[in-house]
């Protein structure tokens, strides 16, 4: 349900009141984007990765084939950290329609307290109804035809 206007109003008061009260405490809940934290991930599984490659390549080396069996676990734990980090990335980039509308203490509500895509999933899931309510409906019509 999306706010109103009245509540929109309120709620940007209550924001500059919190920045007016304590700009330390409101500049920490800004904090830092999804974007720059996955951005922070993918660098330091590439460079995780990178070590994973030398740790592998010294237990080649060496002959110590234990060296090289961690070196690729460290391999791929960072491309697993690595590539979720990318696409988490990625599909922020692909979503503008959930950005933060502008606002001078920085703080911003979303669409009125509402996503886009979620709107559209509830109208889904309206129009074809909840798993259980498609399954009572075959339910019903199949007793209606005289099955089971």
């Amino acid at each position: 349900m999306p706010l109103s206007e009245e509540e929109l109003r309120l709620l940007e008061q209550m924001e500059r009141a919190l920045v007016e009260e304590d700009p330390k405490f409101a500049s920490t809940l800004r904090g830092t984007t999804l974007r720059q934290a996955a951005r922070r991930r993918a660098i330091l599984a590439g460079l995780v990765f990178a070590v994973g490659i030398a740790v592998l390549m010294g237990g080649a080396i060496s002959g110590l084939w234990w060296v090289g069996i961690v070196g690729f676990v460290i391999m791929l734990g960072s491309a697993t950290v690595g590539l979720s980090a990318v696409r988490g990335q990625t599909l922020g980039q692909q979503r503008p329609d959930v950005a933060p509308m502008a606002h001078p203490s920085g703080f911003g509500v979303i669409d009125g307290g509402r996503s886009r895509s979620r709107s559209r999933r509830t109208s889904r899931s309206r129009s074809h109804g909840t798993f259980m309510e498609r399954v009572e409906e075959r339910w019903r019509r199949r007793k209606e035809r005289g099955g089971f």
